[in-house]
């Protein structure tokens, strides 16, 4: 059996992208919903693709665009993009110790890359591997290929955004597909306690002015996870004591 550095980041990249591609399907609706989205407020299509390679975050791509469309202020645009985002925190903070032995520049590719389904797909099996080379390829194969699968059909949304039958109801299988992506993260306590707690939070201030309720229920459900999260880590260092 071949151990070389190469040999591994082959099989743990061979592994990752077999583990995953069942889950990109759903990336298919999504990316070309975020893509006519982007036309449909006036966009060109360069400027589409051009926030679909910076932003790469459908969610938060969605959650602007109408902020954008109706001329709200810089900042509740920029604030409302980074708390769409702020998932990723707890992702980065579950997910950090699988590229324990890499460097930097490795650190802040994969960072752009990560992904919800990619999250819920490798951050079992990095965390229990020790060798950094298949973890790597376990982890960069799906990333890449989810970027490629995401500006592929984005790119054909933004194109046939005009020639695309409304009753085809692709902003409801994008939502299917979404929540598809997010199930397999329900299987952690600390996810499912943020999921509640945001989701709960966003219905019962759903009145506030300017989306903001729904800024601030992703600050709640974030907060829940974390503090789920260090009641977890403190329940388990009870049970070795």
């Amino acid at each position: 059996m071949d151990t070389s550095p190469s040999a591994q980041f082959r099989a743990g990249g061979r592994e990752g992208f077999f583990a995953f591609l069942p889950l990109s399907v759903g990336l298919i609706p999504w990316a070309m919903v975020t893509g006519m989205a982007m036309v449909s407020v006036g966009f060109s299509p360069l400027q589409a693709m051009g926030m679909n390679i910076i932003v790469f975050a459908g969610t938060a791509q969605l959650g602007t665009l109408p902020l954008i469309a109706s001329g709200a202020p810089l900042w509740l645009i920029v604030a409302t993009a980074l708390a769409l985002n702020l998932r990723f925190v707890i992702f980065s903070a579950a997910i950090a110790q699988g590229f324990r032995g890499m460097g930097s520049g490795v650190r802040w590719l994969s960072g752009h890359l990560l992904t919800d389904g990619v999250f819920a797909t490798c951050v079992a099996k990095m965390m229990e591997t020790e060798d950094r080379h298949w973890r790597l390829g376990y982890y960069l194969v799906p990333s890449i290929w989810t970027w490629l699968l995401w500006q592929c059909f984005a790119l054909i949304g933004v194109l046939a955004a005009g020639s695309i039958p409304k009753n085809w109801s692709l902003e409801f299988m994008a939502t299917i597909a979404l929540m598809l992506l997010l199930l397999p993260m329900a299987k952690m306590r600390p996810m499912l306690v943020a999921a509640a707690a945001g989701g709960a939070a966003a219905v019962m201030l759903k009145g506030m002015p300017l989306k903001l309720g729904l800024i601030a229920a992703i600050f709640i459900g974030i907060g829940a996870g974390f503090a789920a999260e260090h009641w977890q880590a403190r329940g388990k260092e009870g049970d070795k004591a």
